[in-house]
């Protein structure tokens, strides 16, 4: 049974596995979508997200832990510089997997997982969403407008 077991070793030993998933990230920061299979795309947004969240605080210890887990420091820059500035106000969620089909070869399910805020189609038509605040809205008292009383000196 597979209870508490949350990752999906596609198949690979734990070095193939990690190298494989850095790849594709960074191949994922840099064009910013790309087709694979539905099993490697689920695995590789559990991979990437976190990585997403860290390159909105630009320190130094958030780029070298995100340098560790991509190993490329053009992907790293580009993430921290364009994507980061991109996503700063979502609240997570910057992938979306498109399922696509299956593929020609081997009937292996399909998917096209993008960075969500770069896909010009689903953003064009939509008006740009106000923010949402997680606490409760306070009122706003109005002050009544201050009238002038003529004074008897006027006169």
């Amino acid at each position: 049974m597979r209870h508490g077991k949350k990752v999906n070793h596609l198949g690979r030993k734990t070095a193939h596995r990690k190298a494989m998933l850095a790849n594709m990230a960074c191949s994922l920061i840099e064009h910013k979508r790309i087709n694979t299979t539905v099993a490697k795309a689920k695995a590789l947004k559990q991979f990437v997200e976190p990585l997403v969240t860290k390159s909105k605080e630009d320190t130094t210890h958030n780029r070298r832990i995100v340098f560790s887990k991509l190993r490329n420091k053009y992907a790293v820059a580009e993430l921290f510089r364009d994507v980061a500035a991109k996503v700063g106000d979502r609240p997570g969620g910057y992938t979306r997997i498109i399922k696509l089909g299956n593929r020609l070869g081997d009937n292996a399910d399909m998917a096209m997982i993008e960075l969500v805020d770069y896909n010009e189609l689903y953003n064009a038509g939509k008006p740009a969403k106000k923010k949402s605040t997680r606490r409760g809205r306070t009122k706003k008292t109005e002050t009544a407008p201050v009238v002038e009383t003529p004074s008897s000196e006027e006169e």
